[in-house]
């Protein structure tokens, strides 16, 4: 499987993903904001787009589709409950649903709702495990759920599938927002040595080279993932008086996604 992330250098700071099979040519997109740098890209590598994922149905993911299947041909998919709004879906996506590029690379579709309640991601089952998590999942931070999401459906997605997978998935996501959300941590859990250390390792590398963080290393530096963890609870207590003295995780992450929409 091989993977070229592609930076937007727009506003919202999206990423976008071309993942290719290396004995076809065969390349997948996903979320192709800006599609002629996706095929230029393509064409760059010798690959040939033949498919389109997108994660959700928010038009910074969505607004590449018909210029890419226009010079492509290539199918989009997207999750079924969401190909409405898309428009021009060929084939909707539900849970355990396998995408196959060319001979070689298998996607396995996650069914993931919180910042839309038709979101999904997709999990590389290969040597190195990878996934593209649009915008559930950032390095060290999630994401809000103001577009038509749920935060406790984002809590069970992140608690029940996302922190489950194999400590060495590396995580690609949709926006780059590392250098806010290492930020943000340092502001809940001032003693996260590791955010610190990522914070000052990350800050003068341009978003196109940014690291690629892995699920073992999102569970030192996220706080999503650390809702047990004293010293953030403490913090938070301050910050937000209506937690109980022994929060639940699900408590805790609920305050936390509160406190970040408006921090």
């Amino acid at each position: 499987m091989l993977i070229e992330r592609i930076w937007a250098a727009n506003e919202l700071r999206n990423y976008q993903y071309l993942v290719a099979c290396g004995e076809s040519g065969e390349a997948l997109a996903i979320d192709p904001l800006q599609w002629q740098a996706c095929l230029q890209r393509a064409k760059e590598r010798n690959w040939t787009i033949t498919q389109i994922v997108n994660t959700h149905e928010h038009i910074d993911h969505t607004a590449g589709n018909a210029g890419l299947v226009q010079a492509t041909g290539a199918k989009v998919l997207a999750h079924a409950r969401a190909a409405a709004r898309i428009g021009g879906v060929d084939r909707g996506l539900a849970a355990g649903d396998v995408i196959r590029v060319g001979r070689s690379v298998e996607l396995e579709s996650l069914d993931t709702p919180g910042h839309t309640l038709s979101h999904v991601c997709l999990l590389a089952h290969a040597e190195g495990p990878a996934l593209f998590s649009g915008d559930t999942l950032f390095n060290a931070g999630v994401g809000n759920c103001r577009g038509g999401g749920d935060p406790e459906r984002l809590y069970e997605t992140c608690a029940q599938q996302l922190a489950r997978l194999p400590s060495s998935t590396r995580i690609h996501p949709g926006h780059d927002y590392l250098l806010n959300n290492l930020r943000f941590t340092r502001h809940v859990e001032a003693s996260n040595q590791a955010a610190a250390d990522w914070l000052e390792r990350s800050e003068n590398v341009p978003a196109e080279d940014r690291p690629v963080l892995t699920l073992g290393q999102e569970l030192s530096v996220n706080s999503f993932f650390r809702l047990t963890e004293p010293g953030l609870i403490e913090t938070l207590r301050e910050r937000v008086p209506a937690l109980p003295p022994q929060p639940s995780p699900r408590e805790v992450f609920l305050a936390l996604r509160e406190l970040r929409n408006s921090w």
